[in-house]
Parts: C-alpha cells; structure tokens; sequence
C-alpha cells in the first residue's frame, strides 16, 4: 500500500497531470489537491506513478463499460464490489474506487485520452496492459455474455493499447473460461485448450510451453515489479489458479 500512501499525503499530485490525473484528483479531494503546492519530480514511469495510473484506470473504466449497454446492472455492480473486495481496499481507497466508478459512468467521460495516457505511464510493459484489459473483460461478461455495445468498448481498448484482434480473443477466452470455472459444471476441455490458446493436435511439449508462457506473464510478483497496485495480487493469483485448472484438466484428458 506504500504508493497510496504517497500518493494521499499529496506527493504525486505536482507530476500526475493529464485526464487520469484530474480524475483522481477528483476522487481525492483535498488531499490531492494539498499535493499540487509540492514541489516533488516523480518521472514517468516511477512503480508508485504507474500504480496509482493503473487504479484509476481501472475503475474508471469499469464504469465506462458498466454503463455501455444503456444501465449498469446489478451483476457489473457485484463484479467491481468483488474486485474491490478481493483488492481488500481500505475504507478511503473504496471510496476513492467507487467514485472513479462513478465518474466513468458520465456522458463526458475522456474515455480515449484516458486509455492514451494509460498506454503511456506503463511504457510498454504488456503483462501489466494485459492485466488491466483482463479486469475491463471481467467487467463486460459478468452478466453472463459481452453486449455488441460492450465488445465495441473492448475492441477500441485492445486497439489503444496495441493488442491486435487474435491477442485479445485469447483473452476473452481466458475470461470465459474464468466465468464457467466457478460454474458446477466446470471448465470444458474446448475451453481449456483455448485459455492456453493451443490445439488439440498440440504435442505435450507445446502444450506445457503455452502453459509456462502464460504463468510467467501472471505472475504476481513480476507484476507487482512492473506496476501492478500490491492490492491487485489477488487477481493475478487468481489468474494463475486458472491457467493452472486449464493446463490440469488438459494433462489429465491426455492420460
């Protein structure tokens, strides 16, 4: 929590401009504003700057794709109470989240130059863009399937932040296959093959890379290391624990 604490006690607000700045700003209050009067340089890039970049991010669109089919419904508002809740945020960090919630929900929400400075605080660093684009999909399918208004949204966030039309159809298979693995009827083999985005006629071999490839991209630490908010370790492990059950249940067809 070392960067919210930073960033309450003012010091991010001289450097942290730009659309995401003001809405933070504007879920802070006057203990972002108390900031501006500092004179501190944190450069482009700093871990606790891409961390605080990828919280309002993050919530603020959530509230953007909530609203996208015309009403937010009770299953988008359950899936960011339970990000909220799996983050374990502090009373202050839950009410700055649901603010910024709240102001992606407006008609003159930036959304472009939002995803635009997004892109450019995190400097390349996918693992951790991916990591949010898989957020913004959980937020899409909680009501059980993606809106043609809600895919238009994560179509135009995919192409803002340089993933191409088959990266981020793996995802949505990852996100499916999240949605049913808590299901009682589990995860399906098809959808195992496809979270590990591989065949059937795949050998063991390409199969155990895949399944490697995407553990180390969500890896919770690397992550960490590379922007992601500590409070967010929880989904990234539980990004893991999917990959796991996909690669299993593969392994266990083929005995």
């Amino acid at each position: 929590m070392a960067w919210w604490g930073t960033l309450v006690g003012g010091a991010l607000g001289y450097m942290f401009g730009g659309p995401l700045g003001a809405l933070l700003g504007a879920s802070l209050g006057s203990n972002f504003d108390r900031g501006l009067k500092k004179n501190l340089n944190f450069a482009p890039g700093d871990q606790e700057r891409v961390q605080a970049a990828f919280f309002t991010a993050s919530f603020s669109v959530m509230g953007y794709i909530a609203k996208a089919d015309g009403r937010v419904t009770p299953d988008e508002i359950a899936t960011a109470k339970n990000i909220m809740a799996q983050m374990q945020l502090s009373e202050q960090q839950r009410k700055a989240a649901i603010k910024l919630f709240e102001q992606g929900k407006q008609a003159d929400f930036p959304f472009q130059e939002i995803l635009q400075q997004f892109r450019q605080e995190c400097h390349g660093r996918r693992n951790l863009i991916q990591m949010f684009i898989e957020i913004q999909l959980a937020t899409a399918i909680a009501d059980g399937e993606i809106h043609r208004s809600e895919r238009n949204i994560i179509d135009q966030i995919a192409d803002a932040l340089g993933f191409s039309q088959r990266e981020l159809e793996h995802l949505i298979s990852l996100a499916t296959g999240a949605a049913h693995a808590g299901q009682p009827k589990g995860l399906s083999l098809d959808e195992a093959y496809a979270i590990l985005d591989v065949k059937k006629s795949s050998s063991d071999a390409e199969v155990k890379k895949a399944y490697r490839r995407l553990m180390s991209q969500h890896h919770p630490d690397k992550l960490v290391s590379k922007g992601l908010p500590e409070e967010m370790i929880k989904l990234a492990t539980e990004k893991t624990q999917e990959i796991r059950k996909a690669y299993d249940l593969i392994k266990n067809s083929r005995k």
